[in-house]
């Protein structure tokens, strides 16, 4: 079984930054692909940012290219959101999700609830 537990959520004034966390445990997370998917509150989910190692392939929403940025840690099980110039419509209850067997371009256009493992995610709330 594999847990995430995301965290680095909180409030922020537009324009602000806030990096997100998520550690994985119970299993090498370092041949799954691993991502960050949000959902707010009347929206459909997005799939925000995803990222394979094993073809070193990434996805990420148009609306955040050049202001958030994806990384991980394979050693530690962590997977990172850091995010810049963050927006009111940034608003949204981030999750993080990992799956074997899918690239990140795939991964980035299911919802998270589909993948096999999720965490309970964490609140960003961007004031105007």
């Amino acid at each position: 079984q594999v847990q995430l537990e995301e965290s680095g959520g909180g409030l922020v004034q537009a324009g602000g930054s806030l990096r997100l966390s998520c550690a994985g445990s119970g299993r090498t997370l370092s041949t799954y692909a691993m991502g960050w998917f949000r959902r707010a509150p009347g929206k459909e989910h997005e799939g925000v940012s995803c990222i394979t190692s094993f073809d070193n392939s990434t996805y990420s929403l148009d609306s955040v290219k050049g202001r958030f940025t994806l990384s991980r840690d394979d050693a530690k099980n962590m997977l990172y959101l850091q995010m810049t110039n963050l927006k009111p419509e940034d608003t949204a209850i981030y999750y993080c999700a990992v799956q074997p067997g899918i690239t990140a371009q795939a991964m980035g256009v299911i919802p998270y609830y589909e993948f096999e493992y999720w965490g309970q995610g964490t609140q960003v709330t961007v004031s105007s």
